[in-house]
């Protein structure tokens, strides 16, 4: 088959783009032709397909207000995306488009390029995040608290709420773009909608999608399984330092202020670290050779400095800000550390740090939120705690640090059949071609 896959970044931006990445990789291996559509940008990937990307738009980045207002214009609808769309499937003349982030950058306009009505090309889309569902992506609110408010397609809660980064202005732009998408009926030219995890897929389907959505949960790729064969470290016990480990954005949603205070309160380090309200509880006991291992970078980083700082010299020793990391220096870290952090407090939807931890034969502590317990199962591949409780996820990590070498090597084997039962990319793409061919003969 040809498919045609559709994204905002080409390049490794965050999960969804290794998601498209490894789709495209997952796709050639077996003998299917891809070509690509997406944005410009200085860090893409090389790609013949490169010729038709359109210009690129940056909605939050350090540009002029003329220049904010200029492209703000095409929010909602560009039809620069829609005349190279044009062109590319011309060229292409794909069997199916697959889209996976597109709004903003791209626009849904590309549905409306002549070629699809003409030759009944069916569109798939994997929902990445709740943007079919909520102005903001995240279906958190402007004061942080998740909210199902917008499930009754009347977005306007969205700017009540300032749910857009604060911002009523943003918000207004966000609740515009969300009717216009459904006046302009642009979801409706959606065949089949993959959904990450059965709760994205609940979501989806409580939302008005039912009809559409199926649930697929991510996979890895040979070449993302064989790195993390290669860094899993099955005698950690004897070969390096315990620590627990975050990789991800450093914001507020990511959770990563809750893991910081939980740490601190479970190293006993909190009294300076904490108000004297949040270090009230169960006192920690954590040995003082475990330390917590972060790397990433975000809004988010000068406040945890502060706390760490705060806190003193012991806490700064105990407490690695490691900055970005990728490739195999990142899945090192991720394959000698014993326990990996998911702290989400949004509803995360399938993490690929969560499926690269397991892989790598790493557990997990998890947030019981979105998709993030789907991955955790309960004593074997790891452990779940309630989202944002900074006492819970204290008292789980001096609980763990205490696990002997014999279970948590159990608990090693467990992650490695979750992976090998849950994430191979033969049988994702298979039934994803099956999704592809079922949607043609639908159009047809």
């Amino acid at each position: 088959m040809r498919i045609l896959l559709v994204n905002k970044y080409f390049y490794r931006k965050g999960g969804a783009e290794t998601y498209f990445f490894a789709l495209a990789e997952g796709l050639r291996a077996l003998g299917h032709e891809v070509a690509f559509f997406s944005m410009k940008h200085p860090n893409n990937e090389p790609s013949y397909w490169s010729k038709y990307f359109v210009s690129e738009k940056d909605y939050v980045g350090k540009i002029s207000a003329f220049q904010q207002a200029k492209e703000a214009a095409t929010l909602v609808y560009s039809f620069e995306s829609k005349r190279k769309f044009e062109a590319l499937l011309q060229e292409f003349k794909p069997d199916v488009i697959h889209m996976n982030n597109v709004h903003r950058q791209l626009t849904l306009s590309i549905l409306d390029a002549p070629y699809l009505k003409k030759h009944h090309v069916p569109v798939v889309y994997t929902a990445h995040d709740y943007i079919l569902l909520c102005p903001a992506y995240t279906m958190v609110d402007g004061s942080g608290k998740v909210c199902d408010d917008c499930l009754d397609r009347r977005f306007s809660h969205a700017v009540k709420k300032t749910c857009v980064k604060g911002s009523k202005a943003k918000s207004g732009l966000a609740f515009l773009e969300a009717v216009f998408l459904k006046y302009h009926h642009s979801y409706d030219k959606i065949d089949k909608i993959i959904a990450p995890s059965q709760f994205m897929k609940s979501k989806l389907d409580e939302g008005g999608y039912s009809d559409r959505t199926v649930a697929l949960q991510n996979f890895l790729t040979k070449s993302q399984m064989s790195m993390a064969r290669m860094v899993a470290n099955t005698n950690k016990f004897d070969t390096v330092e315990p620590y627990f480990l975050f990789f991800g954005r450093l914001s507020k949603e990511k959770g990563i202020l809750t893991l910081v205070k939980a740490f601190l309160l479970a190293s006993g380090l909190s009294d300076n670290g904490l108000s004297s309200r949040e270090s009230s509880g169960a006192k920690g006991s954590l040995p003082s050779n475990w330390t917590l291992h972060i790397v990433g970078d975000g809004p988010e980083r000068e406040t945890i400095e502060s706390l760490i700082k705060s806190a003193g010299p012991e806490a700064e020793s105990r407490i690695k800000l490691l900055g970005y990391k990728t490739g195999e220096s990142l899945q090192r870290e991720v394959g000698n550390a014993r326990f990996s952090v998911l702290c989400s407090e949004w509803r995360e939807n399938m993490p690929y740090s969560g499926l690269e931890s397991l892989a790598a034969q790493t557990p997990v502590l998890g947030a019981n939120i979105g998709g993030i317990p789907e991955l955790v199962v309960e004593g074997k591949t790891g452990f779940k705690f309630e989202p944002g409780n900074f006492r819970e996820l204290a008292s789980l990590l001096l609980e763990v640090s205490g696990i002997a070498q014999p279970q948590y090597q159990i608990m090693q084997m467990a992650c490695n059949r979750y992976v090998e039962q849950n994430c191979s990319t033969n049988s994702y793409v298979k039934h994803l071609v099956d999704i592809y061919i079922s949607s043609l003969q639908g159009r047809r």
